[in-house]
């Protein structure tokens, strides 16, 4: 695991100068060290002169796009600010890289957005004829047709998936449950995936976790981004996506397309319901009849 510099004498710091609490430092310290594997990758760990505030601000980009919580990033960017002030302040570094770095609200900065062309070019660009080719054209799909969160499309597994109703059973935030209709082309791919690739990946510990990497676990929420930027790159786009852009396309989509905002937000989960709860707003028959009605992929291929 990459060490960032002068950590040490940094949580030092914190503890005596700061008096921050025990559980307050341990996050700082668990940001401050993720945080240094990015630097690693970038060429800048060995060197903090190194570090500019591009590339931070970049390494917020990313952050979020691989699906973490605007007050997870806060917390962050407070670690990085932190930090570095005591670096400059130290005299480990010339100035400080953080003072323009400004932390994300609290309303988020909405991704970029696909179009239903782009979406189809990503599609095309997944070669079946490769190791698990079919597997990454299912994930693919999955995102799309559901608006999962990144975390939640890791987590998925095959319990949640109620192919013959055509839902699926989304567990979020707070452990708190969904039911997202998936359309019959999601699906259908989930069942090609099973069928021919899956077997050949899977191990007695994968248990039923749908989509796993080449070791037979779980996706990490980097790796599903490292898949999508894999596809997008072959795509040609000239855009930054990622897996919350497939999140926001498919919300996008359905309202561009006639789908009311209220039944929107129950498929993406933000109204602050559990399972037994939904059906109070708005009935399973018509939530899959506005996802039949407006979302682009909802058919079985042919």
């Amino acid at each position: 695991m990459a060490e960032m510099p002068y950590i040490d004498s940094y949580m030092a710091y914190l503890q005596l100068e700061k008096t921050l609490s025990g559980n307050t430092a341990v996050s700082y310290r668990f940001d401050i060290q993720r945080l240094a594997g990015y630097l690693k990758q970038n060429g800048a760990l060995d060197d903090l002169q190194a570090v500019t505030p591009e590339l931070l601000s970049a390494y917020v980009r990313l952050l979020y796009d691989i699906g973490f919580a605007a007050t997870s990033i806060q917390r962050c960017v407070s670690s990085m600010k932190s930090f570095f002030a005591f670096a400059a302040s130290e005299g480990y570094i010339g100035s400080d890289p953080t003072e323009l770095l400004e932390s994300p609200k609290s309303s988020k900065i909405l991704p970029s957005v696909l179009s239903v062309d782009e979406i189809e070019m990503i599609i095309a660009a997944v070669d079946l004829t490769r190791r698990s080719g079919i597997r990454d054209r299912a994930i693919i799909e999955t995102l799309y047709a559901t608006g999962m969160r990144v975390s939640e499309l890791c987590a998925f597994s095959f319990e949640q998936l109620l192919d013959k109703d055509g839902l699926v059973r989304v567990v979020g935030k707070g452990s708190k449950e969904r039911i997202v209709p998936i359309g019959d082309s999601a699906v259908y791919w989930i069942g090609q995936y099973e069928e021919k690739e899956r077997g050949h990946i899977s191990r007695p510990y994968s248990g039923s976790t749908v989509f796993l990497n080449f070791r037979g676990r779980a996706f990490s929420r980097m790796g599903i981004w490292k898949l999508i930027q894999q596809y997008a790159d072959a795509a040609g786009l000239q855009k930054e996506i990622s897996p919350h852009t497939f999140r926001h396309s498919f919300a996008t989509h359905l309202l561009e397309g006639g789908a009311d905002i209220r039944t929107v937000q129950e498929m993406l989960g933000h109204a602050s319901i559990v399972t037994t709860e939904i059906y109070t707003h708005v009935d399973r028959e018509y939530l899959k009849e506005v996802h039949r009605s407006y979302h682009p992929r909802c058919r079985r291929p042919v």
